[in-house]
């Protein structure tokens, strides 16, 4: 399944960027992260509780900082996690772009995900508005944590 999601956050490219490539410091920023820690270069280690539908997952696995190009402003990491109750797990590659906005910088999240076992059944439409909740609410906490105000084009 591919998403798509685009916040525009107003504040200054390289603030964001070096924020952005801070993976324990924005993790805070994503709804439902319980932990994450270091686990080698570039990777961690962590633990996302979501609710799709009727259903609470805790989603336990990796995220890899694959690709880190400043002078391309454009970011991409792997991320493989687990929810052994739910007999399921996710797989996906995202990319991160930033762009320049009217009203600031456009944050371009391009996911190509693979949702596997039972968690696989809940349906795209479903785990598509979960993501894209997941990534407005991600763009309120990442504004909150620059010191920012929402911009008015959201």
């Amino acid at each position: 399944m591919k998403l798509v999601q685009r916040s525009i956050l107003a504040v200054e490219r390289e603030r964001l960027w070096d924020f952005l490539m801070d993976v324990p410091r924005v993790a805070r920023c994503i709804p439902g992260v319980e932990a994450i820690e270091p686990a080698g270069e570039n990777r961690y280690r962590g633990v996302l509780n979501v609710q799709i539908g009727p259903v609470r997952l805790a989603l336990g696995g990796t995220v890899t900082l694959e690709e880190q190009d400043r002078n391309g402003w454009q970011a991409a990491l792997r991320a493989e996690a687990d929810d052994r109750g739910a007999g399921g797990g996710i797989r996906a590659r995202m990319t991160a772009r930033l762009a320049p906005a009217p009203t600031g910088i456009e944050l371009v999240v391009e996911t190509d995900l693979a949702v596997l076992g039972k968690i696989g059944e809940f349906g795209q439409p479903l785990i598509k508005k979960k993501a894209d909740g997941l990534m407005q609410a991600f763009a309120v906490n990442v504004r909150a944590a620059l010191g920012r105000a929402p911009s008015s084009r959201e």
